[in-house]
C-alpha cells in the first residue's frame, strides 16, 4: 500500500473515528480514570483495567475488573465510573446509558510474578527516579510499537485521520453547546482524501453517522450536520462539486450508546493511533500505567516520529520499537521513510539512539508520564491533539537532529 500510496497520481485512503459517547469509547474513559485515580494516589501505581458496558430493556450495566495497585475502593470505582457518564452526557437510560446503571467492580492488585520484573521496588512514591531506577523498569510486556508523523498537516498527522477526529469533537461540543440539541453521546466519523503522489488533493467522501432524538426529521439532521459540522471542519479547497457527504446514511439513529451496542475497552486502537495509515503493535492504550510499554513505547514512539519530520529529515516517517518483559533497552529500533529521507535510514537510527533514551524507566521521566492525564486522551485519539497538553507531541528534539545530521541532510 505504502509504495503504491507515493508513486500512485490517483489514490484513496479512508480514516474513521467515533465520538467519546461510543460505548467502546466510553469505556476506554473509564479504564482511565481508574488510572488518573491511582496515579494521584501514587505516582508509581500499577494498572491494567479494564471496563465493559452493555445496556437493555430493563437493565444498564457497567463492568470495571482488572489489576490495580493501589486497589481503589469499590466505591470509589463506581463514583469514577458515573463521573464519566455524566460528562458524557449519559444521565438517563434512554440515551443509551445512565448514571444510575448497576456498577460491578472486580479489581485485584498487580501480579507478583509481573511486578518483579517490572521495578524490582527501586521506585519511589514521589515519581521521581535516579539512574538507577531508570535502569531497574523493565518493560511492563513484550511487543512492538509503532510512531508515525508526517507533513500532511500541522499537528504531524495523516489529513484522513486528523479530520475524522475534528468531526467527531466538533459533533460532540455542538451537542454540548446546544449548537445542535437533538444530537445525543454517540457517533461516528469517516473521511477518505484523494492523494496525487502521496499530497492530498481533494476530500472524496465524509460520513457523519450521529445519534440523535426521536422526534427529528432526517432532512434536518443532514442539513445541520452538513453545515454546522462536515463544513466547517473540513478546510473548503478540499470540497469540490464531486465531494459526497453521507449524515446518516442508514436513516434513524436514535437507539446508541452500551444500548445499541455493548462496549469493552481496547477495541479502537486504529481509531486511537494513525487511522490505519500507520501499521500498529497490536496493544491497546487505556487503562494500562506508564510502565506498560503497549502505551509508553507508543508514545515514545510519537515521540521520536515527529522530531524527525519537524527535523526534516524526512517529510513521512515511521519507527517501530520492539521490547521484552522485564528488559530496560529495546531489542531493535527499525524506521520507513517512504522514499522521502533526507538522510540515510541507518544514519536515522544512530541519531534515534543517540538522542532519545528508549528504557520504558527513561521515558516516563522524559515524558512525565507518572501524571494523571489520561483520562483526556482516551477519546479523539492519543496523537495530534492540540486541544490538551500531552510531552509526546512536543518537537523539542528537532533542533537537535537536525543540527546533528549536519552535513547529510539534504534539504528539499
Amino acid at each position: 500500500m505504502t509504495t503504491t500510496f507515493m508513486k500512485s497520481p490517483r489514490f484513496f485512503f479512508t480514516s474513521e473515528s467515533v465520538t467519546e459517547g461510543h460505548p467502546d469509547k466510553l469505556c476506554d474513559q473509564i479504564s482511565d480514570a481508574v488510572l488518573d485515580w491511582c496515579l494521584r494516589q501514587d505516582p508509581s501505581g500499577r494498572v491494567a483495567c479494564e471496563a465493559s458496558a452493555k445496556s437493555g430493556d430493563g437493565y444498564d450495566w457497567v463492568a470495571v475488573y482488572g489489576e490495580v495497585t493501589p486497589r481503589p475502593p469499590d466505591d470509589v470505582v463506581r463514583d469514577l465510573v458515573r463521573g464519566v457518564l455524566r460528562k458524557i452526557g449519559y444521565t438517563r437510560s434512554e440515551l443509551g446509558a445512565t448514571d444510575q446503571c448497576q456498577i460491578d467492580v472486580h479489581i485485584s492488585g498487580q501480579s507478583a510474578d509481573i511486578a518483579m520484573g517490572v521495578d524490582h521496588s527501586l521506585e519511589d512514591r514521589t515519581g521521581e527516579m535516579t539512574d538507577a531506577e531508570v535502569e531497574a523498569v523493565g518493560a511492563g510486556d513484550q511487543g512492538m510499537m509503532v510512531g508515525f508523523a508526517c507533513n500532511e498537516t500541522s499537528q504531524g498527522m495523516p489529513l484522513t485521520i486528523a479530520l475524522a477526529q475534528d468531526l467527531c469533537r466538533t459533533l460532540a461540543e455542538a451537542r454540548k453547546g446546544k449548537l445542535i440539541p437533538y444530537l445525543r453521546p454517540d457517533g461516528k466519523s469517516q473521511v477518505t482524501v484523494q492523494y496525487a503522489y502521496g499530497k492530498p488533493v481533494r476530500v472524496d467522501t465524509v460520513v457523519v453517522s450521529t445519534q440523535h432524538d426521536p422526534d427529528v426529521d432526517q432532512e434536518r439532521i443532514r442539513h445541520d450536520v452538513e453545515q454546522a459540522i462536515v463544513r466547517e471542519v473540513v478546510p473548503g479547497h478540499l470540497l469540490d462539486a464531486e465531494t459526497r457527504i453521507l449524515i446518516n446514511p442508514t436513516g434513524r439513529f436514535v437507539i446508541g450508546g452500551p444500548r445499541g451496542d455493548s462496549g469493552l475497552t481496547g477495541r479502537k486502537i486504529i481509531v486511537d493511533s494513525y487511522g490505519g495509515v500507520a501499521r500498529h503493535g497490536g496493544g491497546a492504550f487505556s487503562g494500562k500505567d506508564p510502565t506498560k510499554v503497549d502505551r509508553t513505547g507508543a508514545y515514545a514512539a510519537r515521540y521520536v516520529a515527529k522530531n524527525v519530520v519537524a527535523a526534516g529529515l524526512a517529510e513521512r516517517f515511521e519507527v517501530q520499537l520492539a521490547y521484552a518483559i522485564g528488559v530496560a533497552r529495546p531489542i531493535s529500533v527499525s524506521v520507513e521513510t517512504f522514499g522521502t529521507g533526507k538522510v540515510q535510514d541507518e544514519a536515522i537510527v544512530d541519531l534515534i539512539e543517540t538522542h532519545f533514551d528508549l528504557r520504558p524507566g527513561a521515558i516516563i521521566r522524559d515524558l512525565r508520564l507518572r501524571r494523571p492525564i489520561y483520562q483526556e486522551t482516551a477519546a479523539y485519539g492519543h496523537f495530534g491533539r492540540t486541544d490538551i497538553d500531552v510531552p509526546w507531541e512536543r518537537t523539542d528534539r528537532a533542533e537537535q537532529l537536525r543540527a546533528a545530521a549536519g552535513q547529510s541532510l539534504v534539504t528539499a
